[in-house]
Formats: C-alpha cells, sequence, structure tokens
C-alpha cells in the first residue's frame, strides 16, 4: 500500500469513531516526521510505503488510512530530550541566544524548551546553571532548523 496524503488527524474523529475501528500504528522517530518519502512497518507488521505528495511534515496523531474497519495512525518514538526550565526571562534569552549561535532547534511547551540531547549543552547549562533536565519525551512534530543564512 502506497500512501499518497494524510487522512486528517485522530483529534478531528469522534471517540465512536475511533473506538469502533482496529488501530494499527506506525511508530517512527521524530526524525522521520519530515521525510515525504519511506518505508514504514506498522505494529502488527504490515509494510506501507508513504510518498507524500505535499510538502508536509507528519505529526503524532497523522491517520495515513482510514475505512469502516480499521485505522493506521502515526505514532512518535520518545527523544532523549533537555527540558530546560529558565526562572526569569534573562535566563531564557541568554540560553536562547546561545542554542541560537548554535543553530539547534529547539521547540516550546508552556514555559519549557526542550532541545535533543547534547553533553555540549547539558555543561553550558551546568556552566551558567540555568535549571534543565533530562528526559525521555514524545514530541509531536520533527525538530527543524530555522532555514536562514549568514550573509
Amino acid at each position: 500500500m502506497i500512501i499518497e496524503q494524510v487522512v486528517c488527524h485522530i483529534d478531528n474523529l469522534s471517540e465512536k469513531e475511533r473506538n469502533h475501528r482496529l488501530k494499527e500504528i506506525v511508530y517512527l522517530p521524530s526524525d522521520d516526521l519530515v521525510k515525504r518519502i519511506q518505508r514504514v512497518t506498522t505494529n502488527t507488521g504490515r509494510t506501507l510505503g508513504i510518498r507524500l505528495k505535499e510538502a508536509k511534515d507528519l505529526t503524532a496523531g497523522d491517520i495515513l488510512y482510514m475505512d469502516n474497519k480499521s485505522l493506521i495512525v502515526v505514532d512518535v518514538l520518545p527523544d532523549d530530550l533537555l527540558v530546560i526550565s529558565p526562572g526569569s526571562i534573562q535566563e531564557m534569552g541568554y540560553i536562547a541566544h546561545q542554542l541560537g549561535n548554535r543553530h539547534l532547534p529547539a521547540q516550546f511547551e508552556s514555559d519549557k524548551m526542550l532541545i535533543k540531547y547534547d553533553y555540549v549543552i547539558e555543561d553550558l547549562l551546568n556552566q551558567l546553571e540555568i535549571p534543565y533536565h533530562r528526559e525521555k519525551r514524545k514530541v509531536k512534530r520533527a525538530f527543524r532548523h530555522v532555514g536562514h543564512s549568514h550573509d
């Protein structure tokens, strides 16, 4: 089976629509959410080809296939993350500047900054005494670099 588009997101289905279908899951590393062409395997062993026509990243909860009896949904494997919790706007600005100079992709959840684990950044956070912790966590979307260049 070749998947060329996302049907919808699981959050857009009613509880009844979700629960009366057999659910197969495709577990992806967050880095693979940006791939438009890939071969994947569901938790039941079914192999699928993904060849998305639209240049759109996959997200956790995207439904790749749905009929009256079943659906195939994307889920994301946990990433090894540094969850940074600056205590002030000054700390946030300083660490954001430091990470931006290194072109590290980040995500934000409420007052926390999430980045993929990096021992150099962990050392920097310790030196600057910025609160953080290391955690395995699922992210809903891929970490993306901001596209720009230094001119």
